[in-house]
């Protein structure tokens, strides 16, 4: 039985009684994880076939509501796999990717790779420059099949800023001048409150951010004031924002969303760029142009992609999935500029990354990309995940326009645990607008699927 939540007028399932999950699931599954939503509980399994995993295969159970599936099953099949021993070794494997990339991987996993016929091969990950690389080696031949980087990243950059100085002093001439302290008056900081920091230690690890940064800050007295020219200000940003961006989902009501310490760095990467990879959950920030730390909202976007990755299992394994992936991102940044920032024709709300983007652009306000554009599906998508997500992040915009901020998240936050992780934009409308209705009712569902709708996805 799912006792019904009461959350600020919030309602489940439409009114109807909300369903146990199915109990029983096929052979040939290995459970990976379970989360708590506020409509239920998500389990995700990974598929195997004669115990060993299927590459990209998943099956996943869900409390049911009225109009979402119990079961979202990405089982992939496996037909005519000649063996299942590797003809080359996980060690030879790991040798020609290291021959290749020039650093040794990890370890090395024998998997399927489906297909007709679906093939035995090794997966490999290996930390290099710019983020974790996988490669896929066929395990008869030694053939490289596939290998991409695990990261999801942005193309901007980014005592605290808040969101930041440009937001903060509404000056849209600021300029990062090689971080000096100079180019940014004393009064764009903001001295807050560190919370929820580990007791016993004096570094910046905590509940919900862990700061893995080289030559990380230290403090007895856990007091951390420094201006943008030390590059320990960057570690104490993003310590404050990612820490209240968990709090904030706790306060939606949300338990297990990303309910964990956020490792993240603000050193060794020169590029004017920040990425999260998946690989091994961690957000790592660039420190070209204005340092991405610096700019609250290139934090909080990459904290989008934990978000998905941490609700769904293996999220953005097909284009519009990453799509989604960056406009949520992109969304969420703004949603949590939202709080403390006027909404003003200097910097508007959906002008996104307003700080970073002043090294790279010359309109004014200046933006990374903004969430108020006129992009429609199918018409306007050209392949590039970020470019695309301008349609998803317009959609979830007009989202909270209509329902307003809170119950706007709710509902985003929710759909994404019934989202599979090669989903379209349309599925994932249609789970978005079958969760409004779930949570807020019939009104809620109308404006949703409007806000789709006026972007072609539905």
């Amino acid at each position: 039985m799912v006792v019904p939540l009461v959350i600020a007028g919030l309602v489940t399932a439409a009114g109807t009684p909300a369903q146990a999950a199915p109990s029983a699931v096929p052979d040939g599954l290995q459970k990976v994880q379970v989360r708590q939503s506020l409509l239920g509980t998500h389990t995700w399994y990974r598929q195997l076939h004669k115990g060993i995993p299927v590459l990209g295969g998943y099956y996943a159970t869900h409390t049911a509501i009225a109009g979402v599936p119990a079961v979202t099953d990405g089982r992939k099949q496996v037909t005519g796999l000649a063996r299942t021993a590797a003809g080359i070794s996980g060690d030879r494997a790991k040798s020609s990717v290291a021959g290749r990339l020039g650093k040794q991987p990890a370890g090395a996993e024998l998997v399927i790779v489906p297909g007709s016929p679906a093939k035995l091969a090794w997966v490999t990950l290996t930390k290099a420059p710019g983020g974790t690389v996988q490669s896929v080696v066929d395990a008869g031949t030694g053939a490289l099949l596939t290998e991409k980087r695990t990261i999801k990243e942005a193309d901007g950059r980014g005592k605290v800023f808040d969101p930041n100085p440009v937001v903060k002093l509404q000056d849209e001439s600021l300029d990062d001048e090689d971080d000096a302290a100079s180019a940014v008056p004393k009064k764009a900081y903001r001295i807050v409150r560190l919370t929820h920091l580990d007791r016993g230690k004096t570094t910046l690890q905590g509940a919900y951010a862990n700061n893995i940064s080289d030559n990380a800050v230290t403090s007895k007295r856990r007091n951390y004031f420094f201006d943008r020219e030390n590059d320990h200000f960057e570690e104490v940003n993003s310590y404050y924002s990612l820490t209240e961006t968990q709090k904030y989902i706790h306060r939606l009501g949300f338990a297990d969303v990303n309910n964990e310490p956020q490792d993240f760095r603000t050193t060794g990467f020169a590029d004017d760029n920040s990425y999260y990879d998946d690989s091994d959950d961690s957000i790592t920030f660039g420190t070209g142009g204005v340092d991405d730390a610096e700019d609250n909202e290139v934090i909080w976007h990459e904290y989008g992609h934990a978000i998905q990755a941490d609700q769904v299992p293996g999220y953005g394994e097909s284009e519009e999935a990453g799509a989604i992936g960056e406009g949520f991102g992109d969304y969420w940044a703004v949603t949590m500029s939202q709080a403390t920032s006027p909404n003003t024709t200097v910097t508007p709300w959906a002008c996104v990354m307003d700080w970073d983007a002043t090294s790279y652009t010359s309109d004014e306000p200046h933006c990374l990309r903004r969430t108020d554009g006129t992009k429609v599906y199918p018409t306007d998508l050209d392949g590039e995940v970020h470019d695309d997500g301008e349609i998803w992040s317009r959609a979830l915009w007009d989202i909270n326009k209509a329902l307003g901020r809170t119950a706007a998240n709710r509902v985003i936050l929710q759909a994404h645990f019934y989202f599979p992780p090669d989903t379209s934009m349309p599925t994932a409308a249609n789970l978005t607008v079958i969760t409004a209705r779930a949570l807020y009712g019939k009104s809620a569902e109308a404006k949703t699927k409007a806000a789709f709708t006026d972007r072609g996805i539905l």
